[in-house]
């Protein structure tokens, strides 16, 4: 049975305002240390991202204050994703929004939930009555105005709250999960270096090799650990193998339906997580010969930006593939890298090491606005370390642990978000109940969700 739920305009609960006009913040104002700024690219799924914040002098965020933020408030997309929005947490608290994004501030906390407020933000009848009232034929775009007259429904605020807490719960959950992938992934990069670059991987003692008096011999590359070779990544490949875009839709011959991983789906994926992977349809004969198998390497050669080379990469097993109800292919932007078996963990981790150390850069060719990655040059130019064996299998080893881990959490935290997603119309609309109590504890997490997915309309 439904609860009873009140109407009101955003106007009448909260205050919203519009971010800094470029007259009054301009890029030249960045600098390296200061009050950081939230931009729509940092807008997450109702959190902020935190990584590549620009900042500001105090100065400047002392003459900005007027668009300081506090916990509580919501900001939105102004101009492009009009839909999307994070709310701000105690992390956040004094920073700065940007010209591009709007302040959602709630006034009337008697009678509306911050926290609430940003996850009926969330519905999707929302988000999409959001873009289509957004102005702007080639941009979409909002406005205090837009954004004031729109309608918000909301049960008592002792429910508001209880469902808050109930979502919050997931979202920590899944917060708690991205932390830890990436400081598992931070510890692998590093295990990485010390390992192929600072040469102090474990001797047969245990004890790190070149502080340990380990022997060394000269090489073009310098001196390497005594066993070690110089090569190419060419040396460690058996094949590569490019990628299909197909058909949006079965037609013709094209007619066997994949997942299909593209340049922008790669850091989702190293995360654990599915992205956004679009499904296409293909000749049946390509499926055979393009999909993916456990150990390839993807490898996007097209794309980047002034700051950002090609040569994001991703490293598939089973437990990636296993993520997709279809085969998995990549784009034709990217390409497939086959290792010889046993060498896929080291040469993903020796890309992804060149790749962040911006060594692309030096492969990348193409003038007309698109970079592409001169991969055949990076494959059969580009000098590498070649460990010994015994070296190379126990890092694998160690690798494929963290890694699996990674993908393991990051499938958790999907299924999560899932269940998220499919709770929030109900709980907002009262199809599922969420007991309240004076305290405004939270039910049982299992118990609501098992009566989601036992739900009938």
């Amino acid at each position: 049975m439904s609860f009873e739920l009140k109407k009101y305009k955003l106007a009448e609960i909260a205050d919203v305002q519009t971010g800094p006009f470029g007259s009054q913040l301009h890029k030249d104002d960045y600098v390296p240390h200061g009050t950081p700024i939230i931009t729509v690219e940092h807008l997450g799924e109702n959190f902020i991202i935190h990584e590549n914040t620009p900042k500001v002098s105090n100065d400047d965020a002392l003459r900005l204050s007027k668009y300081s933020l506090c916990e509580g408030d919501i900001v939105f997309s102004r101009v492009g994703s009009v839909d999307r929005r994070a709310y701000v947490s105690k992390k956040e608290h004094g920073w700065l929004f940007s010209g591009r994004c709007l302040r959602v501030r709630v006034n009337k906390k008697d009678k509306i939930d911050p926290k609430y407020l940003s996850y009926y933000f969330g519905l999707e009848s929302f988000r999409e009555y959001v873009r289509s009232i957004a102005v702007g034929a080639t941009m979409p775009s909002l406005n205090t105005k837009i954004m004031s007259s729109l309608e918000i429904q909301a049960p008592e605020l002792n429910v508001q709250v209880a469902i808050s807490k109930l979502l919050s719960s997931l979202d920590k959950k899944i917060e708690l999960n991205n932390a830890i992938n990436k400081n598992l992934e931070e510890m692998a990069q590093a295990l990485f270096k010390r390992w192929f670059v600072d040469f102090e991987f474990p001797n047969e003692n245990g004890e790190p090799y070149k502080s340990s008096g380990g022997e060394f011999e000269e090489s073009e590359l310098g001196l390497i650990p005594r066993g070690w070779s110089v090569g190419t990544f060419q040396n460690l490949i058996s094949d590569t193998v490019g990628g299909d875009w197909g058909k949006e839709a079965p037609q013709g011959n094209y007619t066997k339906e994949v997942s299909c991983i593209r340049g922008a789906d790669i850091p989702e994926i190293t995360k654990g997580l599915l992205g956004k992977v679009p499904k296409r349809f293909i000749l049946p004969k390509n499926a055979t010969a393009k999909s993916l198998s456990h150990g390839d390497i993807i490898i996007e050669i097209s794309g980047g930006s002034p700051t950002q080379s090609t040569g994001r990469s991703v490293l598939i097993i089973e437990e990636v593939l296993n993520k997709f109800n279809t085969p998995l292919i990549c784009t034709n932007f990217c390409r497939v890298i086959k290792p010889i078996i046993g060498y896929s963990e080291f040469l993903y981790c020796y890309l992804s090491y060149l790749y962040n150390e911006d060594v692309f850069f030096q492969y990348e060719n193409g003038t007309t606005g698109i970079k592409n990655l001169d991969i055949g040059s990076l494959l059969s130019v580009h000098k590498i370390v070649i460990p010994i064996k015994s070296v190379l299998q126990q890092y694998s080893a160690q690798y494929q642990a963290v890694y699996s881990t990674i993908q393991h959490l990051g499938r958790e935290s999907d299924q999560l978000a899932q269940i998220r997603d499919t709770l929030l119309p109900k709980l907002m609309s009262g199809e599922i109940r969420v007991p309240v109590e004076q305290d405004h504890s939270v039910p049982d997490l299992p118990m609501v969700a098992e009566r989601s997915a036992n739900y009938q309309p």
